[in-house]
């Protein structure tokens, strides 16, 4: 089969770390052919999408002990050649967020890949319907308390209510801008305000919960289904768990309370096209849903001794092979 990767340009990727490698990877040692482009690279002529296509060839990290092995260089790429994206079986976008105006566009792009001929991973429509934040609102058992809101006085009450809250910027990513506060904070108005940019952009506000320090686990779904968490861990003096922040990573177990979350969550992620997602959870808690590019795969990998990229790849394997005999 043909695998075409919409990335950050490939020579930025961190093997060790980044899911999209752990994909193609594991896609290429199951014999398919991989070819990679960036958003920029699309376009619709005629009422189909093209791009122009890179054939890459990978060399496979190696896990020695507690730690991955990256060959040096780990890829070489051959001729790109401009072609239809429907030439190809499953199209992974994986653009890191933020999520903006261009990104946008890039979706709008893809809409013009026939959804009978090639599989899209995640859908278009599900990547602009859901933000990373808010689209776990409607699960309104899973979730701590949140608001969100642009207003001062919103914003203040309701962390004088809660005591403690974490800000989170609506379009942000790997723990950026998150703060916490207090509304005690002699800073909390400049808070808001840098925040919120003056009140043009509303900003989640979700009552701060104590387990963080205990790890902020991300679970790995696919079509609906947990197959793999890792824990990540704040370390020092800082609150927030995330990998690109310093979080340290832990084995850990998915609760009952977390299969439960899932299983709230699957209907919708399967209905919108949300094939391959990471959620976030603490103490119980859905925080977020991450659906553009998520994260882990590496790390559970590597604590597992198991490759999620293969199982990714094939559940996309036989999602192609229904496609074609239908």
């Amino acid at each position: 089969m043909k695998f075409a990767f919409i990335i950050d340009p490939i020579e930025k990727l961190n093997p060790s770390h980044d899911s999209s490698v752990a994909l193609m990877e594991a896609a290429q040692v199951l014999g398919h052919e991989i070819w990679v482009t960036q958003a920029h690279q699309l376009n619709v002529i005629e009422g189909q999408t093209w791009a122009l296509l890179t054939p890459v060839n990978l060399t496979p990290i190696v896990r020695e002990r507690d730690h991955w092995v990256v060959a040096k260089p780990w890829f070489s790429v051959e001729k790109p050649s401009f072609q239809p994206l429907e030439n190809m079986d499953a199209v992974f976008m994986r653009t890191d967020p933020p999520v903006t105006i261009p990104y946008l566009y890039a979706t709008y792009l893809l809409d013009y890949i026939n959804p009978q001929k090639t599989l899209v991973i995640n859908s278009p429509d599900g990547l602009r319907t859901a933000n990373e934040k808010m689209y776990a609102l409607q699960f309104k058992d899973c979730i701590p308390k949140t608001i969100v809101s642009r207003d001062k006085q919103v914003i203040r009450e309701f962390v004088e209510q809660e005591g403690a809250a974490v800000l989170k910027p609506l379009g942000g990513k790997a723990g950026e801008g998150i703060l916490f506060l207090e509304a005690r904070d002699r800073n909390f108005n400049s808070l808001i305000e840098i925040s919120t940019q003056q009140g043009l952009y509303p900003v989640m506000i979700q009552r701060f919960l104590a387990e963080a320090k205990e790890g902020d686990k991300r679970i790995i779904l696919l079509n609906g289904e947990p197959i793999g968490a890792v824990n990540r861990i704040p370390t020092g003096q800082e609150f927030r768990g995330n990998m690109a922040v310093g979080g340290r990573v832990a084995q850990t177990e998915i609760t009952n309370r977390e299969y439960e979350i899932c299983q709230q969550l699957a209907p919708k992620l399967i209905q919108d096209g949300l094939y391959f997602v990471g959620i976030d959870v603490i103490g119980g808690y859905l925080t977020e849903v991450n659906v553009t590019s998520p994260t882990g795969i590496r790390e559970i990998d590597l604590l597992e001794k198991v490759s999620l990229g293969k199982t990714v790849i094939e559940w996309v394997e036989h999602q192609v092979e229904n496609r074609l005999s239908s």
